[in-house]
């Protein structure tokens, strides 16, 4: 007789922002998984992919939070990444296969030269091994098939590239960027820029909009966590909106907002807000022509937590 199997307990509701320290060999979806079934959650998803290569930071939004992490993919980003100088590969980074070598001629005097070239708006090829569709396929899928595909060059912005340390043939550099950066396009140029190819070795998100990475979670500590004492490290819903002005509504405008109706408000600036009702975090509005429009609402059922984001 076989024994009764042992039903998983039922998915619950959790709301809030995970800042969790991606490892390496594992997929942003993977790390993704493994924290929603430590949390046992309904929902959640990621806020801009890391590759099995890359490590740190990854917030994750549970529940409500999830409406918001648009906000976050779309924040600047910030890197830690070592360079191997005087090689290429098919992937851009250390996990290809070497398709050319050269000699590395070049002075920390020349490196840091050619790096401003690299800041500001500059236009980037999307990578052959990106995550972007081109008729509803993959790029990588197409990579892996050995079928190249048009790949549209696109703006970026870079707003900080700086040497951190120089042992040649690597070089460890900090660079803060803005979204849809590759980092190994980046270390690809730079490379042929400098006359020797390059590829990256090792990259680690620092920071994500204004979260850093030392307040970031390993998964292992996570499961080290008693279940009962693991969501104390959320962080509310309206940190994935911290970087958005505040505004309060008073209790006759939060009524109707909350059914999705516009607020006047001719004082505002056109803007993107955070918006607040009797202190609890209600949404995210859009302002112009002096009116406040409901963007994406924290369900009412779901309002239980004050914001704490001042």
């Amino acid at each position: 007789m076989k024994a009764p199997q042992r039903r998983a307990p039922p998915r619950r509701q959790v709301d809030g922002v995970l800042l969790l320290d991606k490892p390496a060999g594992l997929s942003s979806n993977a790390a993704l998984q493994h924290a929603k079934r430590l949390f046992n959650a309904a929902k959640a998803g990621h806020t801009g992919t890391l590759d099995p290569l890359a490590t740190g930071l990854l917030p994750i939004c549970f529940g409500e939070a999830t409406k918001f992490a648009q906000l976050l993919l779309d924040a600047d980003k910030a890197y830690a990444v070592t360079i191997r100088l005087g090689a290429t590969t098919t992937t851009g980074d250390a996990e290809g296969e070497v398709t050319r070598e050269r000699p590395v001629g070049v002075s920390r005097a020349e490196l840091e030269a050619a790096l401003p070239r690299f800041v500001g708006t500059i236009a980037q090829r999307p990578p052959r091994h990106a995550a972007l569709k081109y008729q509803g396929r993959n790029y990588y899928e197409y990579a892996r098939e050995g079928i190249e595909i048009p790949r549209t060059a696109r703006d970026i912005v870079i707003s900080e590239i700086a040497v951190e340390a120089w042992t040649p043939p690597l070089v460890d550099l900090r660079v803060r960027c803005g979204k849809g950066t590759y980092i190994r396009v980046l270390a690809e140029d730079l490379g042929e820029v400098l006359g020797c190819g390059a590829h990256i070795t090792a990259l680690r998100r620092t920071a994500t909009g204004g979260f850093r990475i030392a307040e970031a979670v390993t998964l292992e500590a996570l499961a080290e966590i008693p279940d009962l004492e693991r969501d104390r490290l959320l962080l509310p819903s309206d940190a994935a909106c911290a970087e958005l002005p505040r505004c309060d509504l008073d209790g006759t405008e939060a009524s109707g907002f909350r059914e999705g109706r516009a607020v006047a408000r001719a004082e505002l600036p056109d803007a993107t807000y955070r918006t607040y009702a009797g202190g609890v975090f209600a949404g995210v509005a859009d302002a112009s022509e002096g009116l406040l429009r409901p963007r994406r609402l924290v369900a009412t059922s779901a309002i239980k937590t004050v914001g704490r984001i001042a």
